[in-house]
């Protein structure tokens, strides 16, 4: 089985949801059979690599009042997973070269690892994600040769590899994230309870849409 997972590091409902994945997998009897893979999908293409305003003041200008309800149902979630989600600390910037590092690591067998630490820098530190010495810093920590990871932050290897995930994410009609692909069928959810994400991984082709996370999201919460 194939599992392709859409996602980007700016989305909190990423970390959640892979916290959830995890959860799934660990009981999951044919895991050894099982083919991950982490695409790429940026909400923010556009962002440059200085941080601006807050994920907390972003969420304020799209939901007005709603927001601190917003916010706090992300805090809420997130603790019952075990994490701890800043979204007054984290500022959205460009992820460009952080999936490109990914994909490094995928290539070195250290993508799961990468990702954790790339959410866990934005999500709970306020880390600036596009910054070369904190992806540095974070390479070396998930076991990558970091003059490995100078070459790929000074040049544009893997960019056409992230470009390519968008492309993936349309034809498989991938339209927000998290979401996951399960051998080329319809994307569904990835941010589901554990219990249905083992349902779907034991070949059940029932799922939440793919762009739903429980409450409906207007446009992309980072």
């Amino acid at each position: 089985m194939k599992l392709e997972i859409y996602a980007d590091v700016l989305c909190p409902w990423c970390y959640i949801g892979k916290r959830r994945l995890t959860a799934a997998l660990a009981q999951h009897a044919d895991r050894d059979d099982l083919e991950i893979v982490w695409r790429g999908y940026e909400l923010a293409p556009e962002a440059g690599r200085t941080p601006g305003p807050t994920a907390a003041e972003a969420m304020a200008g799209w939901f007005g009042e709603q927001a601190p309800d917003r916010i706090a149902q992300i805090r809420s979630l997130g603790i019952a997973e075990g994490l701890e989600l800043n979204p007054h600390l984290s500022r959205p910037v460009s992820t460009f070269d952080a999936h490109r590092l990914n994909k490094l690591a995928a290539d070195r067998g250290r993508a799961d690892e990468m990702m954790e630490l790339l959410l866990h820098a934005y999500h709970t530190e306020g880390l600036n994600v596009a910054d070369p010495q904190v992806l540095r810093r974070l390479g070396g920590e998930a076991g990558l040769d970091d003059d490995e990871v100078r070459a790929v932050l000074a040049g544009d290897d893997y960019a056409e590899q992230v470009r390519a995930d968008r492309r993936r994410a349309a034809e498989h009609g991938v339209t927000g994230v998290p979401s996951l692909v399960i051998d080329g069928r319809p994307p569904v959810s990835g941010v589901q309870p554990v219990a249905d994400l083992r349902r779907l991984l034991e070949h059940d082709p029932t799922g939440s849409p793919a762009g739903r996370t429980g409450v409906e999201i207007p446009r992309p919460e980072i």
